[in-house]
């Protein structure tokens, strides 16, 4: 039976560093894959790589042997030794590397519990290999349940419903305080990596942007055109307040830049209208006493953090749902791989029998006298009957016992038995095995004298 085998890095093992040298662009884990399969050890090869991990999955023939060659084609990536690389790897091997896939596809082996991006990019890998034909019947089925794991796990569970980043958190914050997003107005103070990140979620939801910037002027008129907004300077942040909905506030500044005092004077000429203020940054730009003002809800990086912690504390009790969804995806695979050895030892059983009774019939056929074509064929559909009520019961317990624990045995027990590994058919001696034929004419003439004495 083929054995099933994973090897990989992650976040969990190794640092950025190492992980840069061992991720795969698409040309090298298409050579990647060939190189395995191309060996003798290796019948099918998946390669994963993201920036958080870079992972193998093999059907091998020899999973010792085919472990130390994806251990030697890996170093060889990451300009290490072999003996430096396998302190940071990991391997899993029969059910542990099902299972492996399946958490990778289900969001639960990533930096951040129940992200979903992984699905995609495990998908987009399998059918790279699709493409160059280094899966077969195994892997195939694998990833089939892997990624049918990954999609029940989105939709069965809250695990990914809740958001674990600022930005998105800011955007959840928005939808509570305001409701619907669509057509409301916001204004993005700095046009740093986080303003930008959450500027665009606010875009995805529907919000129009205007970006304040001064020192950075440039890049805030990039990054608005990026997203179908606009960018103006600092000076004009006043009469953009006046009809804003949504202030994010996201700079590098030492000191506040909004003060109470302007803040009473904006919310005065806005007629009552509310003004949601989200501060990311750190230092803070909003100064004390802004949020106590009359229509400002204002939300600082400690208001945020504490959602996205509530969220990920959410995850990781639905977590415990999603690995229930797991392991059932798991003896799903189980199940059916094993399957794959119960039908060739019951066809091989089959084999061996029909052999047999063919053999012996054809051995004996001169020692019948005025043996006929018809009688001869009597002869062999009663053998092939023999056959089959011999081997009926064999093989519906064969059958029933498929994913059980007890299937191994059965089918092992069949194979020595039988000698099922042992090659071709023995030759079966007449003689001795049938009693002979020539004993059952004798039989026969007995009973006829008998029944004729009797008469």
């Amino acid at each position: 039976m083929p054995e099933l085998l994973s090897i990989g890095i992650s976040h969990k093992t190794a640092p950025v560093a190492l992980r840069e040298r061992l991720a795969l662009s698409t040309a090298q884990a298409r050579q990647l894959m060939h190189d395995l399969i191309g060996s003798p050890e290796v019948h099918e090869a998946v390669a994963i790589s993201t920036c958080n991990r870079t992972e193998l999955y093999l059907v091998a023939a020899d999973s010792v042997a085919a472990e130390s060659l994806a251990l030697s084609k890996l170093a060889k990536r990451a300009e290490t030794r072999p003996t430096e690389l396998v302190e940071r790897l990991y391997t899993f091997h029969g059910s542990d590397m099902v299972a492996q896939l399946m958490r990778v596809c289900g969001g639960l082996d990533s930096m951040i519990i129940g992200e979903t991006e992984i699905l995609g990019q495990v998908k987009r890998s399998y059918e790279l290999a699709l493409e160059e034909n280094t899966t077969g019947p195994i892997t195939n089925r694998l990833f089939g349940h892997a990624i049918a794991a990954g999609k029940r796990v989105q939709t069965e569970t809250q695990i990914g419903a809740l958001k674990v980043s600022v930005s998105s958190a800011a955007v959840e914050l928005a939808r509570e305080t305001l409701g619907d997003l669509d057509n409301k107005k916001s204004i993005v103070i700095g046009a740093g990596g986080n303003g930008e990140l959450t500027a665009r979620a606010l875009s995805d939801a529907g919000v129009d942007t205007v970006f304040v910037a001064n020192r950075h002027y440039d890049r805030a008129i990039g990054v608005a055109e990026g997203i179908g907004g606009k960018a103006v300077r600092f000076e004009k942040l006043p009469d953009e307040l006046l009809t804003a909905d949504i202030v994010l506030s996201s700079t590098g500044s030492p000191h506040a830049l909004i003060h109470p005092d302007e803040m009473n004077l904006v919310m005065s000429q806005r007629e009552g209208r509310p003004l949601l203020m989200i501060d990311i940054a750190v230092p803070r730009d909003v100064a004390d006493g802004v949020g106590e003002i009359p229509g400002i809800t204002l939300f600082d990086m400690d208001d945020l953090q504490t959602d996205v912690d509530r969220n990920l504390s959410v995850r990781r009790s639905e977590s415990a749902r999603a690995e229930i969804i797991v392991a059932q995806e798991v003896e799903k695979f189980e199940h059916w791989l094993v399957t794959l050895e119960v039908i060739p030892t019951i066809t091989e059983l089959r084999r061996r029998a029909d052999a047999i009774a063919e053999q012996v019939v054809t051995e004996n056929a001169s020692k019948f006298e005025n043996l006929s074509d018809a009688d001869r064929t009597r002869i062999e559909a009663m053998a092939g009957a023999i056959v089959s009520r011999m081997l009926h019961e064999p093989t519906l317990k064969l059958k029933k016992s498929s994913g059980e624990d007890d299937s191994y045995v059965y089918i092992q027990a069949l194979r020595d038995l039988f000698a099922l590994d042992a090659g071709a058919p023995s030759n079966v001696e007449s003689d001795d095995d049938l009693g002979t034929v020539a004993e059952v004419h004798s039989l026969d003439d007995q009973r006829s004298s008998r029944d004729r004495a009797q008469s």
